[in-house]
């Protein structure tokens, strides 16, 4: 991983659709450019008005495997950001409330299939 990219903060991570892939490279997470691929746990739409992130790769692996996207995940290293800058969901899951520009982001595990399991990752 190119040490230019780290702003700071600790790293957390993000799982989402392939489909996104694209729009997540050029523009960055934001969760008012939800197109048509769903949500991790299978939303249409935003469930807060911000993007979950993991706490850790812990975390991004039990979200690999509770996909509901309907087809393979990407999981993104987010840079920059600290503990302070989250909010907690109802369901207790963390999120930023604003959106994370590309720069902050790094591609580290792609085409993961529903269900795959901890140890084939990588």
């Amino acid at each position: 991983m190119d040490s230019n990219r780290h702003h700071g903060g600790m790293h957390f991570f993000h799982v989402t659709s392939t489909a996104n892939r694209k729009s997540v490279s050029t523009h960055g997470l934001d969760w008012s450019r939800m197109g048509s691929a769903r949500g991790i746990a299978g939303s249409r739409g935003p469930e807060v008005a911000g993007v979950f992130l993991c706490r850790d790769e812990f975390e991004a692996d039990w979200f690999v495997r509770l996909n509901n996207t309907g087809g393979p995940v990407d999981v993104w290293e987010v840079d920059g950001t600290s503990f302070d800058d989250l909010e907690e969901s109802p369901n207790g899951y963390v999120y930023l409330p604003h959106p994370i520009p590309a720069g902050r982001l790094t591609l580290t595990r792609r085409d993961l299939l529903p269900g795959t399991h901890p140890e084939t990752l990588g």
